[in-house]
């Protein structure tokens, strides 16, 4: 189980539009990757929009923001569009990263839970994980804002 203090597994994948993202790529940048169940559900909706409200602060403070379940890309770009989400929604069909960060559910489910990654790729905050702060899915974004004091 990840801690906070642990360096971030590394993973690769593509958005919904098939870009690129790795964590790599992400070195000497803060990051938010959030892990939600399903696109287009009650509570995965609110958060996803909690996250679009607030990302022009993330964008002011160069934070990227990374949503990430196990949908595919139809019905991730079904969800942005909806919703009008401005962040990119990572593909894991296969749940692979899920699987490392501690995410997966048995029944090929994804938990709520976030991480928030800083610069030098360390895990400085967790949501959602048993002995952390739960994930308040309308407020998500304002926990993460506090957190980091932005």
């Amino acid at each position: 189980m990840l801690k906070i203090g642990d360096t971030a597994p590394e993973f690769e994948t593509t958005t919904h539009s098939g870009s690129v993202v790795s964590s790599k790529n992400q070195k000497d940048t803060k990051y938010v990757l959030y892990f939600y169940p399903r696109d287009n559900t009650p509570g995965c909706t609110k958060e996803a929009c909690s996250f679009r409200d607030n990302f022009q602060v993330f964008l002011d403070k160069g934070i990227q923001v990374f949503g990430v379940s196990g949908g595919n890309s139809k019905s991730h770009q079904k969800f942005i569009d909806k919703y009008s989400l401005p962040f990119p929604l990572l593909m894991d069909e296969q749940l692979n990263l899920a699987k490392k960060y501690g995410a997966y559910k048995r029944g090929n489910r994804v938990a709520r839970i976030t991480y928030l990654v800083n610069e030098n790729g360390i895990i400085e905050g967790i949501y959602g994980l048993e002995g952390h702060e739960k994930v308040k899915s309308a407020e998500h974004a304002s926990q993460i804002i506090d957190f980091w004091k932005l």
